[in-house]
């Protein structure tokens, strides 16, 4: 199938061949029939990426500051292969669209193959076939196209901002800015019985309005504006202004407090910058709020990816909730987005609507794509032809290739002969095929695991997927290199533990510091018989509360996630098991445990003290590792210098981190062409984890 996608580098658009997206739980396979422009934020994204790199930082400072923060983190030249890694990726568009069902998961219930559905969100994009998590779909009445419909997430945020703008029947609105959802919200305000009034800049905006029908719409330069509206209103002032443009300019909102009366709501839809003068939402007590896309549910990973519903008697209107009444809406006649619908541009011309929307080379409003619903299309892409597995030879295939996979496991796989990729989008599967050499991209792992040309599995998905493809790997006989952490549950572990022993496959976690060349210059200093001291401080930094590694069903927190390396790195350089675990948070979050303070008691007499904090100032070290022995005393730092017993110059000097990155996949690589055990044994796989999950019992008291 093709999917519509642009590069971020230069803007360079094309219609590029992928698999079908994965279909995980909870979703919906759609093969679209319509999707719809955003001219607002698609347009805005397009001529960003058109522009040179000095207007794009211009453009995009808080991506500027991130990576100055990467350099001081990664070095320039790393920094600057993450950077271009990002900006050469071919990036998807498109968050509104309609089509067909032609497949659900397994616990959907909703929808059934052959249902017409709007679509909804980051998923929904400009691409012949979509997977779309059930929150984020809603079934098209029979009497409603299929063009129309796939306006309905647009006109979703038109009708979010009216919700909160408390506007009530025989009461009046004013909207600044016509673009589409100006024009969206003039007709539902109208369909609800409030009296809308328009404003607009742009003078062919304003007559494309009357046009639908609206006496009230005033071009924003008109001498005497402010007083009209104000009079139009009785001579008090506007129920509620909805600012529905975009613009840097701060007049929309200066003019919203000059025409509201007393007491009265602005609503905040487009995107404008709110320093606004304060005297006239100081002295009426004007309601300043801001609407957040298509409704409640929008940037909640609970709702849109995990189906939780909000009760419908607390969340009276959910972003589906909203599809669903602008759906019901067009069933019923009480508003018509035909008018709206300006062009329609078959897909393949895709970019020449885009062009038109970037130039603005004639008036336009609902600009849709349609799509030849009759074209057979393929789930799979097909880079090179099958080829023998060797004997000796390491065969791999990758389930998940995001920023970790692609900047840190598979530019140290160089002359690995890589057979499949699948990813959840798709057209980073085809990317990293492309980049790297995949023999193809697949639309499901159980087409990958049937694979008889590999024999290697490396899993870099979200850490709640990583048990069930390392056992599904591993009963398929596969080797596995799975990044951590092995899995989210004790339970999980032991069944691991058992499918292990008994599959031919070898089992790899990727605790990289044990194999850093840092690490083994320190290992051969030890004396193996004789237990060490080991203090390790780890200067994690902050996620936001809200971060999926928080969350204890999709990342199960930073100590299972991130904690679990230095532990096994503690008891590797001890070179014994643990007996005994103490552990305990400052709980500065609620619901994070991301800062603990952990003390290991190994069998041979060994003592390792991790203090895991994310509350450390920037400026210190992300790791500092000091392990003292019969009066002996090492230090790294930054896994860049490692000095012993604290004077004179570093035993040793790297240029940059040494995190053992490119020698764990050698090892394991080599293990496989040898024929020999994995470079972790399952007995020490087994114990780090363990280790790691009686930590976070007593994290937890």
């Amino acid at each position: 199938m093709e999917q519509l996608v642009q590069q971020l580098k230069d803007g360079t658009m094309q219609l590029l061949e992928v698999p079908f997206p994965v279909l995980g739980p909870g979703m919906v396979l759609v093969r679209n029939h319509y999707s719809a422009i955003s001219a607002g934020t698609e347009g805005k994204t397009v001529n960003d990426a058109r522009l040179g790199y000095l207007a794009k930082a211009r453009a995009r400072q808080n991506e500027v500051k991130k990576v100055v923060k990467a350099a001081r983190t990664y070095g320039l030249a790393d920094t600057y292969k993450m950077v271009m890694n990002k900006l050469e990726a071919p990036s998807a568009l498109g968050y509104s669209c309609a089509g067909e069902v032609i497949a659900i998961a397994d616990d959907v219930r909703v929808f059934r193959v052959g249902d017409r559905v709007a679509c909804a969100g980051g998923s929904a994009v400009h691409a012949e076939v979509v997977a779309v998590p059930e929150n984020l779909c809603a079934k098209v009445p029979e009497t409603v196209s299929l063009d129309e419909a796939s306006m309905t997430t647009i006109a979703a945020i038109a009708l979010q901002g009216i919700r909160l703008s408390d506007t009530q029947l025989g009461g009046n609105a004013v909207v600044i800015g016509l673009g589409l959802i100006g024009k969206m919200t003039m007709m539902l305000l109208r369909a609800a019985g409030v009296r809308p009034i328009g404003v607009d800049i742009d003078a062919r905006q304003v007559e494309s309005t009357r046009a639908l029908g609206f006496d009230h719409v005033l071009v924003r330069e008109q001498h005497g504006i402010e007083n009209e509206i104000i009079d139009l209103c009785e001579g008090f002032g506007t129920d509620a202004v909805l600012i529905t443009a975009g613009t840097s300019s701060l007049d929309p909102v200066n003019l919203a407090g000059r025409v509201a009366r007393p007491k009265g709501k602005v609503v905040i839809v487009g995107n404008v910058p709110t320093g606004f003068d304060r005297k006239d939402f100081y002295r009426k007590e004007l309601d300043l709020r801001m609407s957040a896309s298509y409704g409640p549910g929008r940037y909640d990973r609970a709702y849109e990816e995990e189906g939780l519903d909000y009760p419908i008697g607390y969340v009276r209107w959910t972003e589906n909730r909203n599809m669903q009444a602008v759906l019901a809406m067009l069933a019923t006649g009480a508003v018509d987005f035909s008018p709206l619908i300006s062009h329609c541009f078959d897909f393949r011309d895709a970019r020449q609507a885009y062009d038109m929307i970037v130039s603005k080379s004639e008036e336009f409003a609902g600009v849709i794509l349609k799509y030849d619903t009759s074209k057979t299309l393929a789930h799979k892409v097909v880079r090179k032809q099958d080829a023998p597995l060797k004997s000796a030879e390491a065969s791999a295939s990758f389930i998940g290739a995001g920023s970790f996979a692609q900047n840190f496991l598979l530019p140290n796989l160089a002359g690995l002969n890589l057979r499949h990729i699948v990813t959840a989008r798709p057209n980073n599967a085809r990317n990293v095929a492309d980049k790297y050499g995949f023999a193809g991209a697949l639309s499901s792992v159980e087409e990958l695991l049937a694979d008889e040309h590999c024999n290697t599995v490396f899993v870099a998905t979200r850490h709640d997927t990583h048990a069930q493809y390392v056992l599904a790997a591993l009963r398929a006989g596969k080797n596995v290199f799975v990044e951590k952490p092995l899995c989210l549950h004790p339970d999980e572990l032991e069944e691991i533990a058992r499918v292990a022993a008994e599959s031919a496959g070898r089992l790899m976690v990727g605790f990289n510091r044990r194999f850093s060349p840092v690490t083994d210059w320190l290992k051969k200093e030890l004396k193996p018989s004789r237990a060490v001291s080991i203090h390790y401080q780890i200067n994690a930094g902050a996620l936001p509360p809200d971060h999926w590694v928080h969350d204890p069903k999709t990342g199960g927190g930073r100590i299972l996630g991130e904690a679990c390396h230095f532990i096994d790195l503690a008891i590797f350089l001890s070179g014994s098991k643990v007996q005994s675990v103490q552990a305990s948070s400052l709980g500065t979050t609620p619901g994070v445990e991301d800062t603990a303070a952990i003390v290991l008691k190994m069998e041979n007499g060994s003592v390792a003290v991790i203090n895991y904090f994310s509350n450390g100032h920037p400026s210190l070290p992300k790791e500092r590792l000091e392990v003292q022995q019969d009066g002996q005393f090492w230090q790294i730092e930054d896994f860049k210098k490692l000095r012993k017993n604290g004077l004179g110059k570093p035993l040793k000097t790297w240029a940059k981190a040494q995190k053992g990155y490119a020698e764990e996949l050698q090892a394991f690589t080599d293990s496989i062409r040898k024929g020999q055990p994995a470079p972790i044994s399952p007995e020490e796989l087994h114990h780090s984890m363990w280790v790691t999950f009686k930590v976070l019992e007593e994290v937890r008291g």
